[in-house]
């Protein structure tokens, strides 16, 4: 399986708070930056899930924050989908600086698979393209 780049983001000054440091909520948004990048990487970007009438939807979120990250800095974010069941898959995080000496956060997200009327999809029946994506991109195929 190839080896896809990391996803880098250069911190803004509008993602800090009153004590100089990266607001938590950004950690979340930094997941979302690095998961689409992930797609758009590995050759299914999230525009053409959505052209062909699937969207997947946060079910849960989760985040350890492990050391402050300030204005300026760049991190790079590691991205791996971890399980998938044809219907609901888990992407894992993890947050270093951009020498990826240091471990700044980790998290997770879980999603589903959607119709555009928002009705839960089994894409093993009606995308058998995108389940075999999403097979092949898991860690147990490796």
């Amino acid at each position: 399986m190839e080896k896809l780049e990391p996803y880098y983001h250069t911190v803004q000054y509008y993602e800090t708070d009153a004590m100089a440091v990266v607001h938590h909520s950004n950690y979340i948004r930094w997941f979302e930056e690095a998961r689409l990048d992930y797609l758009k990487q590995a050759g299914y970007p999230y525009s053409t899930m959505e052209e062909n009438g699937f969207m997947i939807p946060v079910l849960g979120v989760s985040c350890e924050y492990r050391k402050a990250v300030h204005f300026g800095e760049t991190v790079r974010v590691e991205t791996e989908i971890i399980k998938f069941n044809g219907l609901k898959f888990t992407v894992v995080y993890e947050i270093y600086d951009k020498e990826c000496q240091n471990l700044h956060a980790r998290g997770s997200t879980e999603h589903c698979f959607l119709s555009k009327d928002f009705k839960p999809v089994s894409i093993k029946k009606q995308a058998p393209e995108l389940y075999q994506f999403f097979w092949n991109k898991t860690l147990h195929n490796r």
